[in-house]
């Protein structure tokens, strides 16, 4: 036996070979380009810790730092058609589909749950920008209308966080449709004297911003979200003028009263808490009697607090 090869060379081999580094342990700022760590990114609801750019979030880990404990249950929402119009472009619309359902584990653009916030009970609809761009298509308005009926029939409010780049092409008219739908679902809560809260991140653009985007009893944004229906490059060459600074950002519609508060992601749960106890005629929430959102854990994904 060769103890310096069979032993010795391997160990020394072992100790100063190149080791494998994970491709998610950072992440960079697509504002400032600042290299982030994933568990501090976790631990700051995907804010940036240098410039405070508020980056993506997904709606099931929005929801594990919004509801209580971070318990929530899902809602059912009707299929549509798979293809309603045997859409094609480059790739075919089912393929399209599959490819955003493998790339972001979810089945569809919006997220629709229920479950208490603050001791209230809450229907809360999110979107999801990375699923094709977060488009408003047949599934959307029928989450809407989903919970927004299921609101009605808990009696309790309804928050939406808002994230699209507009109607879905691959539906065509039949995505333009859901906007006097969901506005009609929208009518349901007012007719109910429910709350309907709207939360603007980045960016909510097109169709979403001519409907239900902008039809909240009280409008929030989160910072510098972009919020408009066409964007400020085919507005300055359609008139041919430079815009201002921050043009159609959530600071500057705050400022000409388009929105009601600008509110920093980590505050988000206690404001939202505040609006609905005060909507729905309740007594102001006790902070030491809430219960703790659950605290992230390592790795890219919040605790499955059913666990």
């Amino acid at each position: 036996m060769n103890w310096i090869s069979n032993y010795v060379r391997p160990r020394i081999n072992s100790i100063f070979s190149r080791r494998e580094v994970p491709d998610n342990l950072w992440t960079k700022c697509t504002e400032c380009d600042t290299m982030l760590f994933h568990r501090e990114l976790i631990d700051s609801l995907n804010v940036c810790s240098n410039c405070n750019h508020h980056m993506h979030i997904t709606p099931r880990d929005r929801f594990h730092s919004l509801f209580d404990g971070g318990l929530f249950t899902e809602i059912d929402v009707p299929e549509p058609n798979a293809d309603p119009l045997s859409f094609r472009d480059q790739k075919k619309y089912p393929e399209r589909m599959k490819t955003a359902i493998k790339n972001t584990g979810e089945k569809e653009a919006m997220l629709v749950a229920i479950g208490d916030m603050g001791r209230t009970k809450v229907v809360a609809a999110a979107q999801d920008f990375s699923f094709m761009g977060g488009s408003m298509g047949m599934y959307v308005g029928n989450a809407i209308i989903a919970a927004a009926e299921t609101a009605v029939k808990q009696k309790c409010p309804m928050i939406l966080f808002s994230a699209a780049g507009g109607a879905r092409m691959q539906e065509g008219i039949l995505s333009l449709m859901q906007m006097p739908r969901t506005t009609v679902a929208v009518e349901m809560l007012k007719e109910a004297g429910l709350p309907y809260i709207v939360v603007l991140t980045h960016p909510t653009t097109g169709g979403v911003t001519a409907s239900y985007a902008m039809l909240g009893d009280v409008q929030i944004a989160e910072p510098n979200a972009l919020i408009c229906f066409a964007g400020p490059r085919v507005i300055e060459q359609t008139i041919r003028e430079k815009l201002p600074e921050g043009f159609q950002r959530a600071e500057y519609l705050l400022d000409h009263g388009m929105l009601d508060r600008v509110t920093h992601r980590k505050d988000m749960r206690n404001e939202l808490i505040t609006i609905t106890r005060m909507l729905m005629k309740q007594d102001p929430a006790i902070a030491a009697d809430l219960p703790a959102p659950v605290p992230a854990q390592d790795g890219a994904e919040f605790e499955d607090a059913k666990k």
